[in-house]
C-alpha cells in the first residue's frame, strides 16, 4: 500500500516539470515537450509502483487499458483532420464564412457564436463535433471580424460544453447517472439548475465582451474578405447539405465515426463538381482532370493543404493539416494515457482520492472534494471520462450515507468532471479542441466561461443549499 508521499511524487514532478516546460517554450509547449515529460512522468511512476511491487505486467496492463479506452477519441481526430481537409478544398467552410460575415454582426457575433454552438451541441450530443465543424467556420469569421482567436475559441467551447453536459445523446450525460445510480431524465433535469444560470452568465459576459473587446479594426477588411472567397470559390448553397446531413446523422445518434467519413467523402464528391479550380492548384495543373481530382481530394483527406488568394486574411484561413495534422495531438494522447494508466494500475492514484474523503465533514465539503477529485483526475490522467467515472465510484456511498440523492453526485460529476477538461492543456479534451482550432489552449482557457463558472456554481448551491434533494428516508 503506498503512502500519500509516494503517491505524490509522480505529480509533484509533474507539476513542477510542466511549470519550466511552458516557462521554456512557451506557446510550443504542446509541440514534443510535453510529450517528453508525461513519459518520464510515467517512467518515475513506473519506479514507485516497482518499489511497492507491483509487477510490470500489471503496470504495462493498466496503460493499455487506458489507451484502449481513448481509440475511439483517437479515430475521431484522425477523421476529423480528413473531414476539416474536404470541408476546405470543397468549400463548405469558406461559404459558412462568407454567409456567416453577411449575417452575424461583430458586436453580437461571440454571443451568437456561443448559442449556435450550444444548439448544435445539444442536437449532436458531442462537443468535439461541434468544435471541428460549425466552430472551425466561427473562427474564421470571428477572426476576419477582429476579435482575439482565443476569445472566439472560449465562446465557441463554451457553447459546445453546454450541450455536451445536458444533450441525451452525450456520452458524459448518459455515464453520469449510471455511475451516480440515478436516471437519465432526473440527472438533467437537475443539471439544468445549476447550467441554466451558468450559461446566462456566460452570454451576458459575451455580450458584454462584443461591445467592448471589438474595437472595429477588423470590419474593414470584411468586404475584401467577402470578394476573395467569391473569387476562389464557387460558393453554391448546395454545399450547405453535406453539413446538414452530417448533424442530422450525429442527431439520429449515427456513430461520430461513420457520419464523419459519410461527410468527408460526400465533400470530396462536392469538391470535384464545385470546385475544379482549387483541385487543379492543389494536385497541379500537369495531370488530367480525373487524375487531379483523385491526388487532390486525398491530399485533403490525409496531408496539408493551402490555397492562396490575393488577400493575406483569407490565406491564412485557407489551410488544413488533413490527418497528418493530428498526429501530434494523438502522440500526446498517447502519452496522457500512458501516465494515467500507470498512475492509476499502481494504486497511486486512489491513494491520492481516497486520502481527499478522509477530509469530509459537511455536505458542502463531501460536494467540494468531488468536484476536486474530478479536476484533479482530469488533470492527473488528461481522461474526461475517468473525471466522471473514478469520482462517481469513489463517492457513491458516501452520497448516501450523507442523505443525498443520487442526482446530487451526477450533477456534481458533470459540473466540475465534463466541462473542466477543456482547462487543462495536456488534457485529450483541451489538445483536442487547440488542434482543431489552431489555438494554443493558453490563449483560449481563460474565455472559456462556461466552463470556468459551472464548478463554482455547484459549490454555490450546496453552500447554501439550493436545490439539494434529500433522500426520502431522510425526509421521514
Amino acid at each position: 500500500m503506498p503512502t500519500i508521499w509516494e503517491a505524490l511524487v509522480p505529480i509533484l514532478f509533474l507539476i513542477g516539470a510542466l511549470i519550466l516546460n511552458f516557462s521554456l517554450f512557451g506557446d510550443a509547449g504542446l509541440d514534443g515537450s510535453i510529450q517528453t515529460i508525461l513519459i518520464l512522468a510515467t517512467a518515475i511512476t513506473g519506479l514507485v509502483g516497482a518499489r511497492l511491487g507491483i509487477k510490470w505486467d500489471q503496470m504495462i496492463e493498466g496503460m493499455v487499458n487506458t489507451i484502449s479506452s481513448a481509440m475511439p477519441s483517437i479515430l475521431i481526430l484522425l477523421f476529423i483532420g480528413a473531414l476539416s481537409g474536404t470541408w476546405l478544398i470543397s468549400g463548405i467552410v469558406p461559404s459558412m464564412i462568407y454567409y456567416g460575415l453577411k449575417i452575424l454582426n461583430p458586436t453580437i457575433f461571440l454571443f451568437a457564436s456561443c448559442i449556435i454552438c450550444a444548439i448544435v451541441s445539444v442536437a449532436s450530443g458531442s462537443s468535439w463535433s461541434t468544435v471541428g465543424t460549425v466552430g472551425i467556420a466561427l473562427l474564421g469569421i470571428g477572426t476576419t471580424l477582429g476579435f482575439e482567436q482565443g476569445m472566439v475559441a472560449g465562446a465557441i467551447i463554451s457553447g459546445a460544453y453546454f450541450g455536451d453536459k445536458i444533450s441525451p445523446l452525450s456520452e458524459t450525460t448518459n455515464l453520469a447517472p449510471a455511475v451516480a445510480g440515478t436516471d437519465l431524465i432526473s440527472h438533467i433535469r437537475y443539471m439544468l439548475f445549476t447550467t441554466v444560470p451558468t450559461i446566462s452568465i456566460t452570454l451576458v459576459i459575451f455580450i458584454i465582451l462584443g461591445f467592448t473587446a471589438h474595437d472595429g479594426s477588423g470590419t474593414v477588411n470584411v468586404d475584401s474578405v467577402m470578394v476573395a472567397l467569391e473569387n476562389k470559390f464557387n460558393l453554391n448553397p448546395i454545399l450547405f447539405i453535406v453539413p446538414v446531413g452530417v448533424f442530422f446523422m450525429i442527431a439520429k445518434r449515427v456513430p461520430a465515426i461513420p457520419a464523419l467519413l459519410v461527410g468527408a467523402i460526400s465533400a470530396a464528391i462536392l469538391a470535384i463538381f464545385f470546385q475544379p479550380e482549387a483541385i487543379r492548384e492543389v494536385a497541379g495543373h500537369e495531370l488530367s482532370f480525373g487524375l487531379a481530382s483523385l491526388k487532390a481530394v486525398m491530399m485533403a483527406g490525409f496531408g496539408s493543404i493551402s490555397l492562396t488568394t490575393e488577400n493575406e486574411i483569407v490565406n491564412e484561413l485557407l489551410s488544413s493539416g488533413g490527418m497528418a495534422g493530428m498526429l501530434n495531438t494523438i502522440w500526446l494522447i498517447l502519452t496522457a494515457m500512458c501516465f494515467g494508466g500507470m498512475m492509476e494500475a499502481t494504486g497511486l492514484l486512489h491513494k491520492l482520492t481516497s486520502t481527499i474523503m478522509r477530509a469530509i465533514k459537511t455536505d458542502a465539503s463531501l460536494v467540494g472534494c468531488t468536484g476536486f477529485s474530478s479536476i484533479f483526475i482530469n488533470f492527473a490522467t488528461s481522461d474526461q471520462y475517468l473525471s466522471v467515472v473514478l469520482p462517481g465510484k469513489m463517492y457513491q456511498e458516501a452520497f448516501e450515507e450523507r442523505g443525498l440523492d443520487p442526482v446530487n453526485l451526477s450533477r456534481t460529476l458533470e459540473d466540475c468532471g465534463t466541462v473542466t477538461s477543456p482547462l487543462i492543456p495536456w488534457n485529450s479534451c483541451s489538445v483536442y479542441h487547440s488542434t482543431v482550432l489552431s489555438v494554443n489552449p493558453m490563449a483560449f482557457i481563460g474565455y472559456c466561461f462556461f466552463n470556468l463558472i459551472s464548478p463554482i456554481m455547484t459549490m454555490i448551491f450546496i453552500i447554501f443549499n439550493i436545490k439539494i434533494k434529500r433522500l426520502k428516508k431522510e425526509l421521514a
